[in-house]
């Protein structure tokens, strides 16, 4: 135990050494932080004032200085972002001018290689081209060749021709002198009192295409009916002296067919526009068509092209007709107040007629020198042909006149009007001939089309109601009333030969009648 107590002590004895080392060292480091301290207090006030003093004027000498500097600094600052800002915006467009012209490079990159594409097409084409006029080099020195030896061979068979016509007139001296006794000869026998007894068929044995006329019949039944366009047929033709009938319609097609038994033969097409109107030449190798398009299209019926495309109305086209004793002279009507007379074989206009009131059908007299128009005013008006002026007019209708149609021997001009009437005058005087009516016709359109039978004995017009009337002209009495139509009847043609009669709707069916 006294041991224990002796360790004790000496352990006490030690920490308490040790913790007096450790109060001097901090007293001594103490002391040397306090020491300045110490050392400033024990320095006189007056000696520290002026050292304070010295120390503030330097220090506020240096703030100036500061301020100063950092006042050039500012400024210098503002000078550099104002060029830094300007450097950007600059930097923007020359980057934006750069992707435009990024751009552009890229756009004449792809035109110079569609130019280069091109170019190489036109260098072919060119190539095909020179190769073609080569080729038709060789074939104009083989025609001219050709022609030369044409001319001789022409040159001899004129000389031939000549020849023979001399020997033809010969003949025909002998004929005519053969003919002179035949006539004393038929005088003598009283053959010539039967002949003035018959002379109105001998008058129609002498018009051309005669030999192919018979007397018209009443039609009584529907032979064909024929769903012929689309939208509607607005105008149907028979050829001369033909069965075959031409139609045309709002499908913008031709249609040739053989009325006897209703089967379509030939379609011409070409037309740009509505078919209003159709005509054809005498000799049936030319057909002629008035358009919605304001033109007129030539057919070549032989070939099926298009020989002509007659421009110069500025409006629909909705009247056509040809001379009927030449086959290049054509008439035309259109809704622009004019008419036109056009040279088949020059392809142009050779006279413009100028007029207050749209012109809605014309046809030709059959001297060909006068020209027949019905107008919208309801008036009939005759022109000359080569000078353009009008010779004569008559109120026809009270409404608008719708069609023209002129008898076969051309004494005779038949007007339908809007106000249903069917008026004949003489083509001489314009005096009024006759009126045909009817309770239930009723005209359907500005262009219904009506017709005179071949020989001058009846007249076929359509009604709204898709009925089809005939009258006698001598009496003046309907004298037939055909129902076929599901539609209003716009055409009505008659055949050179007597029958069918052949008549079109608003929803292009044909019916032919027999």
């Amino acid at each position: 135990m006294i041991a224990m107590s002796q360790q004790e002590e000496e352990v006490a004895i030690e920490a308490i050494k040790h913790a007096i080392k450790a109060l001097r060292k901090r007293h001594l480091v103490e002391e040397g932080a306090h020491a300045p301290a110490i050392t400033a207090i024990s320095r006189p006030l007056v000696y520290q004032g002026s050292e304070w003093k010295e120390k503030a004027e330097n220090l506020e000498l240096e703030l100036q200085q500061c301020y100063k500097a950092q006042s050039r600094l500012s400024e210098q600052l503002v000078v550099e972002v104002a060029e830094c800002r300007a450097a950007k915006a600059s930097i923007q467009e020359k980057e934006t001018t750069i992707n435009e012209l990024q751009e552009e490079v890229a756009q004449l990159r792809d035109e110079c290689s569609e130019l280069k594409s091109l170019l190489g097409e036109k260098t072919k084409a060119l190539e095909l081209v020179t190769s073609e006029n080569l080729e038709l080099k060789k074939q104009l020195e083989e025609m001219t060749l050709k022609a030369k030896n044409a001319e001789a061979e022409n040159k001899m068979l004129v000389d031939r021709w000549m020849l023979q016509k001399m020997q033809d007139a010969e003949r025909l001296n002998e004929v005519n002198a053969l003919y002179e006794d035949m006539l004393d000869q038929l005088k003598a026998s009283g053959i010539q009192q039967l002949a003035r007894q018959q002379v109105d068929g001998i008058v129609r044995q002498s018009e051309e295409g005669a030999e192919y006329f018979v007397e018209s019949t009443i039609p009584t039944s529907c032979q064909n009916r024929i769903h012929a366009h689309d939208g509607g047929c607005a105008s149907i033709l028979f050829e001369y002296n033909s069965s075959k009938l031409i139609s045309g319609g709002q499908d913008r097609s031709i249609k040739i067919w053989d009325a006897s038994t209703g089967s379509l033969s030939h379609t011409l097409y070409g037309c740009l526009g509505s078919v209003l109107d159709l005509t054809a030449t005498h000799d049936n190798k030319t057909i002629i068509a008035a358009s919605s398009s304001n033109n007129l299209y030539v057919w070549d019926v032989a070939s099926g092209r298009i020989r002509h495309t007659l421009t110069g109305h500025t409006d629909k086209v909705c009247a056509v007709d040809v001379s009927k004793i030449s086959s290049r002279h054509v008439v035309s009507a259109a809704y622009d107040r004019t008419i036109k007379a056009w040279d088949l074989q020059k392809g142009y206009c050779t006279n413009t007629i100028i007029f207050p009131s749209n012109c809605n059908t014309v046809c030709f007299s059959m001297d060909g020198r006068t020209i027949c128009s019905g107008h919208v005013d309801g008036n009939l008006r005759l022109w000359d042909i080569q000078t353009g002026k009008l010779l004569s007019e008559v109120a026809a209708h009270s409404l608008a006149v719708t069609s023209i149609s002129l008898s076969r021997n051309g004494n005779t001009i038949l007007t339908s009007g809007r106000d249903n009437l069917h008026n004949l005058f003489d083509m001489r005087t314009l005096e009024l001939c006759g009126t045909l009516r009817g309770s239930g016709n009723r005209m359907a359109s500005n262009w219904s089309r009506s017709c005179i039978s071949p020989d001058d004995n009846y007249v076929a017009a359509g009604s709204a109601d898709g009925s089809v009337h005939i009258w006698s002209i001598q009496k003046g009495d309907i004298v037939q009333t055909l129902k076929e139509h599901g539609a209003s009847v716009l055409c009505c043609n008659w055949s050179d030969l007597g029958k069918p009669l052949a008549t079109s709707d608003r929803n292009g069916v044909i019916c032919t009648w027999v």
